[in-house]
């Protein structure tokens, strides 16, 4: 049974008087089961982050609908949600920022455990002035994976990190959601990180975004994130579609947009 389904036929911006409105997502449909991972890959200014803000309930206006769960999203029913910017409170420690969304209780201990998971317990007395911008991105993730909710939101969590404490926090989230059963979105410009990560990859087209390939993942776990098979599905697909990455793809994979089903 799917836990997502999403139907939407127009999401657009209003522009100034002398034009028109600025669309965003057109004619967007698909299902996400749940328990699934599912990445979504596109070009910049393609509408992925908007995406993610209708799923989130943090936008309503738009034509069409979303059901989460047999249900329409409302402002804040998505709190496993991680943003492009960290959006920490600056007045708040890490320890208090990853237990913000934490109910009652003393929480100290389990904050702690996740914050050396992520390699930043040293840090939890510090404010995030006092953090590098992958270090806040970090905390930010911790926040998301804190409660491990049954959806997750994610949008591009690992862009500014090294190669290898980004391999360490894609197994973490990994683990978390196979113990959680978590449902996943992830947003990504990585196509090695979203053939790694997911069960299955939707690439998108330039503005107005819209669902170019939709790519069954079928390599087994646990994968190898800079592993040979995943370096040649990666070629496979990009020997097959020279400008997916760009969201264009052949006529004769538009016509369906749906691949490896």
């Amino acid at each position: 049974m799917s836990q997502i389904q999403i139907d939407i036929h127009l999401k657009s911006y209003p522009q100034n008087l002398d034009n028109a409105d600025l669309q965003v997502l057109k004619d967007i449909r698909f299902d996400v089961k749940s328990g699934d991972f599912c990445c979504i890959v596109g070009p910049s200014g393609s509408g992925k982050t908007t995406l993610l803000n209708l799923l989130s309930g943090l936008d309503l206006n738009f034509d069409g609908s979303i059901l989460i769960g047999g249900n329409t999203p409302t402002e804040g029913s998505a709190p496993g949600y991680m943003f492009q910017s960290s959006r920490l409170m600056p007045w708040l420690t890490v320890r208090e920022n990853v237990g913000l969304v934490l109910a009652g209780g003393d929480t100290t201990t389990q904050v702690d455990d996740l914050l050396r998971e992520i390699g930043l317990f040293e840090f939890a007395e510090a404010y995030p002035n006092q953090l590098s911008g992958g270090m806040r991105r970090r905390v930010a993730l911790a926040r998301a994976l804190i409660i491990e909710p049954p959806l997750l939101l994610l949008d591009e969590p690992f862009s500014s990190l090294d190669a290898p404490v980004a391999n360490h926090l894609r197994r973490l989230l990994l683990d978390v959601c196979v113990r959680r059963s978590s449902t996943v979105i992830f947003v990504t410009h990585d196509l090695r990180e979203a053939l790694y990560l997911a069960d299955r990859v939707l690439f998108v087209s330039d503005r107005p975004g819209t669902i170019v390939l939709d790519h069954q993942i079928n390599l087994p776990r646990p994968r190898v994130p800079e592993g040979e098979a995943i370096e040649m599905l990666r070629l496979n697909l990009l020997n097959r579609h020279p400008q997916l990455l760009a969201g264009l793809v052949e006529e004769i994979e538009t016509s369906t947009g749906v691949e490896g089903k």
